[in-house]
């Protein structure tokens, strides 16, 4: 999820060092633009459409986008969490990819059988997953909401990521 990376060191730093820039990212059209298009992405992986992992990427670039631009107006100036959870978002979208998918050939055929049960399972949808990241966005008076949604849907994508790349290898 390179973009997603990208784009969370972006806004981290931008909080941090206090860009100008900050007052174009919380236009609400952002907040619409990125709701919209995350929406469609979720669609398109309901409908079985979209199965290529840069979804996953796209759809949380976008999610990231609309939370940083409808969230950063409500709370204060100063609230660490625009700085912190971006900064960790990128800590454990690359721990799960380098130490689960980056290690999949050291993961014997029962256990890949296993994580393939467990991709099939009903509540690790990507779209269930997705819709709970969007529904998040809601939930201003539980801030954690998000994190614990975006954690989910990464620790998705590297399940989907280590089961399509067995495919490739097969």
């Amino acid at each position: 999820m390179p973009l997603f990376i990208v784009l969370c060191l972006a806004l981290s730093f931008i909080v941090q060092t206090e860009q100008p820039v900050q007052v174009l990212l919380i236009a609400p059209w952002l907040t619409y633009t990125g709701v919209g298009l995350a929406g469609l992405i979720m669609l398109g992986v309901l409908c079985k459409k979209l199965t290529d992992l840069m979804w996953f990427d796209f759809f949380a670039s976008c999610v990231l986008i609309a939370w940083f631009s409808y969230w950063k107006p409500l709370y204060v100036a100063e609230s660490p969490m625009f700085f912190f959870f971006p900064v960790y978002f990128v800590v454990i979208t690359a721990f799960v990819w380098v130490f689960f998918v980056g290690q999949r050939n050291n993961i014997d055929d029962e256990t890949f059988g296993y994580v393939q049960k467990f991709a099939e399972h009903s509540m690790t949808q990507p779209w269930l997953i997705m819709l709970y990241a969007l529904g998040s966005l809601k939930l201003l008076e539980h801030f954690l909401q998000y994190p614990v949604a975006m954690t989910l849907l990464i620790l998705r994508f590297a399940l989907s990521g280590c089961l399509q790349r067995e495919s490739k290898l097969k």
